[in-house]
């Protein structure tokens, strides 16, 4: 009498269709840009941090770090950033908006000769008991290369609690 045959379900393998529905869902069109700023873990797709994957978000992202780091902080390039932090309880006179309008201007084109940048507003608020809350600027910018659409980016340097 013949014995019953054993089958492990381990090495029995998969359908092709199976294969190929499973790899059509990891593969996507778009491919990562740049890293997401602040870091953050990433999802299946992303892989270990979080991803762009269009280019106005990316050179938002990367506008936005280039207002927020002063010269000094950045490894192997001193002169990366618009230093506006020295800047940051003057905003909102005639002299200080000036200079900061120069120092984005000449690290703009600096860095990101591509952006277009359209208007400076500083931020000086205050809380209900007049006291200072919250300094920062709004820069509207466009992206000639990519879009006419005129993007906004909000740079917050100094808040009190």
């Amino acid at each position: 009498m013949a014995q019953p045959r054993v089958y492990s379900f381990k090495s029995s393998g998969e359908f092709p269709s199976n294969v190929n529905e499973r790899t059509s869902q990891q593969v996507r069109l778009d491919p990562p840009i740049g890293i997401r700023t602040p870091l953050q873990l990433g999802d299946g797709s992303d892989g270990l941090l979080k991803m762009h994957r269009d280019l106005p978000a990316t050179i938002g992202d990367n506008l936005k770090n280039l207002l927020l780091t002063n010269k000094g902080e950045r490894l192997m390039d001193y002169n990366f950033g618009a230093n506006l932090k020295e800047l940051c309880f003057e905003l909102g006179t005639e002299e200080a908006d000036a200079e900061a309008i120069n120092r984005i201007r000449t690290a703009v084109g600096r860095y990101l000769p591509f952006v277009s940048l359209e208007t400076f507003e500083p931020i000086n608020e205050t809380d209900i008991n007049g006291e200072l809350a919250k300094v920062g600027i709004n820069i509207t910018y466009k992206i000639p290369v990519v879009s006419q659409d005129a993007r906004r980016v909000e740079v917050i340097l100094y808040t009190v609690g």
